[in-house]
């Protein structure tokens, strides 16, 4: 299939580690040129020396005016963006009686507004441009109540809406916005995850993630490279017909619509 992405301009916050280095590897792939984007500039170097000829951009999107420089250096670099794919921000995992206030406000910054302040400097010039696409790579804890995810949760549930909401604003410019739903990934965030877990049940991260491979209808977590499958297609001409979609890829773990 002919996805045609060759010379799309693409731009990656979060493509350092994780689904968003598969996303940046599997864009370059099809000819693209890529700018991945991290707070860490450790990270990017050690991203790059996987990647190749990649545009290395250091920000923290939890500031608006740091997204606005991404992009003009992504743009100076690469030209105008065709494609956004927002994979940035984690927010910290806490056992419920460890839960504070502060602790919603730090997952809506490290979730939620990195996502946002990315979108609102790139979506004026696709505007324009009447062209564009983002991808939003949303956690299905969104979805799906996790009693050690609560905050991160409300964050993705928030970045949903925000996402359908946006691409029906947007749709009517040529400018396409869709999410994506993964579950449980293999990638340093889930082992995070497994640990914490595993100390609250007293058990072995291994045990723990026997556990929860066995409860995916699929059998197995997800890798990284099929959630980048799947961004490409969404930021395609493939899927010149789809916006404000939320693909769930949990390997059937939640029958929900």
């Amino acid at each position: 299939m002919e996805l045609g992405l060759r010379n799309r301009s693409v731009l990656i916050t979060g493509g350092s580690k994780g689904i968003g280095l598969a996303c940046a590897r599997a864009f370059l792939d099809e000819g693209a040129r890529v700018a991945i984007v991290s707070r860490d500039l450790r990270n990017l170097d050690r991203a790059a020396t996987q990647l190749g000829k990649v545009v290395l951009i250091a920000a923290d999107l939890t500031k608006a005016d740091e997204a606005k420089r991404m992009v003009r250096e992504a743009e100076t670099a690469l030209g105008a963006i065709d494609v956004l794919v927002n994979s940035a921000g984690a927010a910290k995992r806490y056992p419920p009686d460890e839960l504070k206030a502060q602790s919603w406000h730090d997952a809506m910054d490290a979730k939620y507004f990195t996502y946002i302040h990315a979108m609102d400097a790139v979506l004026p010039s696709m505007r324009t441009r009447k062209h564009g696409n983002v991808v939003n790579i949303i956690g299905m804890g969104g979805k799906v109540a996790s009693s050690i995810h609560l905050p991160g949760g409300a964050a993705n549930s928030a970045l949903m809406l925000a996402s359908v909401g946006l691409a029906s604003v947007y749709g009517k410019f040529g400018v396409r916005i869709n999410a994506i739903n993964p579950g449980a990934t293999i990638t340093d965030r889930i082992r995070e995850a497994l640990e914490l877990e595993a100390k609250a049940k007293g058990s072995t991260v291994e045990q723990v993630l026997e556990q929860g491979q066995a409860r995916v209808p699929l059998g197995r977590y997800a890798d990284p490279k099929e959630i980048a499958g799947v961004t490409l297609f969404l930021a395609s001409d493939q899927a010149a017909y789809v916006t404000g979609a939320v693909i769930p890829m949990d390997g059937g773990v939640n029958p929900v619509i």
